[in-house]
């Protein structure tokens, strides 16, 4: 489950190496079986530390069966260029992928509030800290879940090159095109009052975009 069969050179087996690809990407596609039937939802997520946070409604009948101990894994995958060789068959994409597999870890009310901020301060640094806490009826109805970070359990793929050389004398292009994610200028809600500052914690995305 740890081994990457096609393309092994594009393994990546260090653990730092997967914390850079979660690290990067908020969110991924959680994966289990459900009544002997595939089931797969994208879902936001964040690290910490060991382990993988993640959230969804208590009234959602396939969390609550991984939630149940159901084996599941998450898949996360970022496109970062556009390989063009000089044929098609030879075309490909730069790319980072990761595959963590385990049993989630469901999360008592006291330890989800902490989890529900460090999700949200992952993917809004400093958001927790500028609104108001967690109201006991939002954590009944929320299922926070832990899938925990273990040896043997998970995968890294990346393909970080430019096509190969022509097999045969070629006189089109070839190249990379990269390709990024950014941060745009933020849109209040309809019903924020006009000249309602932006907050520290969302100015900062857009800098660091």
């Amino acid at each position: 489950m740890d081994k990457i069969m096609r393309y092994p050179d594009r393994a990546r087996t260090e653990r730092a190496q997967l914390d850079s690809v979660l690290d990067a990407a908020p969110m991924g596609t959680l994966a289990t079986v459900v009544d002997g039937l595939p089931w797969a939802v994208p879902m936001l997520y964040a690290r910490d530390g060991d382990r993988i946070l993640l959230h969804g409604s208590t009234g959602a009948g396939a969390l609550r069966q991984v939630a149940a101990g159901a084996p599941a894994a998450l898949c996360v995958a970022m496109l970062d260029g556009i390989v063009v060789a000089d044929t098609l068959f030879d075309s490909s994409a730069n790319y980072r992928s990761a595959v963590v597999r385990g049993n989630l870890v469901t999360l008592g009310e006291d330890e989800s509030a902490d989890a529900l901020n460090a999700l949200s301060d992952v993917l809004i640094p400093g958001r927790s800290t500028e609104v108001r806490g967690h109201r006991r009826k939002e954590l009944a109805a929320t299922l926070a879940l832990a899938l925990p970070i273990t040896p043997g359990q998970w995968t890294v793929k990346v393909r970080d090159a430019p096509p190969g050389e022509p097999t045969e004398t070629s006189s089109a292009w070839a190249g990379v095109v990269p390709v990024r994610s950014v941060a745009g200028a933020p849109v209040p809600a309809p019903w924020v009052a006009s000249g309602t500052p932006v907050p520290a914690s969302v100015s900062r995305l857009t800098r660091t975009a």
